[in-house]
């Protein structure tokens, strides 16, 4: 179902702690303020589809929705069933393998398809378009569409945060994704993520277009917030994070900033 490179580098990372620290953990307190403000109220069925090992899953879960997990790698698959058996008052509905392309659940049976992973992976077109497909169908009329991308210039960031354009290494890959956005990382060496496809934000809404939704809004995610030097303690002070958010959050649609947050999702409905 997914590039055999994509399932070897999930099965190296460890996916269910990233969101847990430093820019992960951003990332995740971004994702649940937009989540929030646009998802309906529970009860209601949300499709997690390329959620990893649950970390929204498991979120949703707990604020009362029917949460069903859809992931293509299989150690994903099991600790999110793991985690699930654990939970005492809010277990997963479900916890499958699956392909974003071929969705098994029925027509209209979803409130919310959160497709936060898919895309990027998806490196070709029609590959992209055939998950946004199945999404709208496995919606019902007035469903939610939450959809995530990697920013074309993310390694470009990356590479000047981190030091990394002194790698010899991460030049090629570099110039790569600037050309077209088809990121290869670097299997042999210090990996610099893996097989995916860094959009444009406005080649993600054309594409969710396409696909017949309606009402799009595209936000950034991180936005200009990673260039926080002191992020992990900004974040585990209630007060900083507090105002970090919301300075994000004010300049969350500005179209002139979109290009310096590493992800970026459209907002949508069937």
């Amino acid at each position: 179902m997914v590039d055999s490179e994509i399932l070897s580098y999930y099965q190296r990372i460890d996916e269910a702690n990233r969101l847990a620290r430093g820019g992960g953990h951003f990332e995740f307190a971004r994702m649940q303020d937009l989540i929030r403000r646009f998802l309906p109220p529970p009860p209601g069925v949300v499709l997690d589809v390329g959620g990893g090992p649950g970390r929204y899953s498991f979120w949703l879960a707990e604020e009362g929705y029917d949460v069903h997990l859809i992931d293509p790698v299989d150690k994903h698959v099991r600790q999110a069933r793991q985690a699930s058996a654990s939970q005492a008052g809010h277990p997963l509905a479900s916890a499958t393998e699956g392909d974003a392309r071929s969705l098994s659940h029925s027509d209209g049976s979803a409130d919310a398809v959160l497709l936060m992973g898919p895309l990027y992976h998806l490196t070709a077109r029609d590959d992209r378009l055939s998950a946004l497909r199945e999404a709208h169908r496995v919606l019902k009329p007035g469903g939610l569409l939450v959809a995530k991308a990697i920013n074309r210039f993310a390694s470009l960031l990356d590479g000047l945060r981190e030091g990394f354009i002194d790698d010899p290494n991460f030049v090629p890959i570099l110039h790569h994704d600037l050309k077209d956005g088809q990121h290869r990382g670097h299997p042999g060496g210090p990996g610099y993520f893996t097989t995916a496809f860094f959009h444009r934000p406005e080649e993600l809404e054309a594409e969710v277009l396409e696909m017949e939704f309606d009402q799009p809004g595209l936000y950034a995610v991180q936005g200009p917030g990673l260039m926080v030097t002191d992020l992990e303690a900004r974040m585990s002070d209630p007060g900083k994070r507090a105002q970090l958010l919301d300075l994000i959050r004010s300049v969350e649609q500005e179209t002139t900033l979109l290009g310096v947050s590493t992800h970026f999702v459209v907002v949508a409905t069937k």
